[in-house]
């Protein structure tokens, strides 16, 4: 029994170097991404996170029109189109009577559209896909370099502002009003934001990576109010989802990125229901107190 468990559970990691490789690489990922993710949503800019996904795609894509399935191109392009999407979008939205979440949606459209248009010039149905979807079970030693810095720096760069963010979040006006940190932390924020993506689309594509971010820090809030303890549980939801997809897609031969985002996907919809602040908690409180 014991050895069946073994095999079925740390078999494929112990085995095969490319699971290895997988692990390590989402294990990363969801360190990094998923207290921006906290952040993003407490913030109310979840959709922001979906929509700067999408617009690394064409800097990806001219990376890889120039060099192929080459990392540091496609990497290097995919930051300079995500920058610059989101300066056009806060400026649309200054100039303009746009608001910024209808210019982001705007340009984010557009950045789909002309990446994938961009890699269809050049590549095949495979090579889209693999831009699209992502590759967590080919990450290679540059791929996983890459991935690790951007957690590094991520968790470097929150320990630093944290408390500035915090309040960013809770209270911009009183941050602004008592500091001059606001307009800084509010774009350091963001290249966090696009340098987790970027990282997220070397192992999952620009489709599935904001995935990663998201879901473990929407489930999280089902489960505590404070900001420490959630980053730390979104943490948390999402190395097991990454665990638990890898296996998924091993043992039943399943594309290893949807895997993963599903995995994340069940504990978010679990979570809505058996959270501390779920709805059968909600619910429970609500009949104690009438009968109080």
């Amino acid at each position: 029994m014991m050895g069946a468990l073994f095999d079925f559970l740390i078999g494929p990691f112990v085995q095969f170097e490319f699971m290895q490789r997988a692990l390590l690489g989402s294990f990363m990922l969801s360190v990094g991404a998923c207290p921006v993710g906290v952040f993003l949503m407490l913030r109310r800019m979840s959709l922001t996170g979906d929509a700067m996904a999408h617009a690394i795609l064409p800097g990806a894509a001219v990376g890889f029109l120039l060099f192929g399935l080459d990392i540091v191109p496609m990497t290097i392009g995919g930051l300079i189109a995500g920058v610059i999407v989101a300066l056009g979008a806060g400026l649309v939205s200054r100039l303009t009577v746009q608001k910024e979440d209808a210019s982001m949606a705007a340009f984010y459209l557009i950045s789909l559209a002309l990446g994938v248009m961009l890699v269809s010039l050049r590549g095949s149905s495979v090579d889209l896909m693999h831009v699209l979807f992502g590759t967590v079970l080919a990450l290679n030693d540059a791929a996983l370099v890459l991935i690790g810095g951007i957690m590094f720096l991520t968790l470097g760069l929150l320990a630093i502002f944290w408390r500035a963010l915090v309040a960013e979040c809770l209270d911009p006006l009183f941050l602004r009003s008592v500091s001059r940190l606001g307009p800084p932390v509010h774009f350091i924020f963001l290249a966090l934001v696009v340098l987790n993506l970027v990282g997220g689309f070397q192992a999952l594509g620009t489709l599935l990576c904001v995935g990663l971010m998201m879901l473990p820090a929407a489930a999280a809030r089902f489960w505590t109010t404070r900001v420490g303890p959630m980053c730390l549980l979104a943490i948390a939801i999402g190395i097991f989802s990454c665990v638990s997809g890898l296996l998924l897609s091993y043992h039943a031969s399943l594309p290893s990125g949807p895997a993963i985002i599903l995995s994340a996907g069940t504990v978010y919809l679990l979570s809505i229901f058996l959270g501390t602040r779920g709805a059968f908690a909600a619910r429970v409180r609500r009949v104690s107190h009438r009968t109080a």
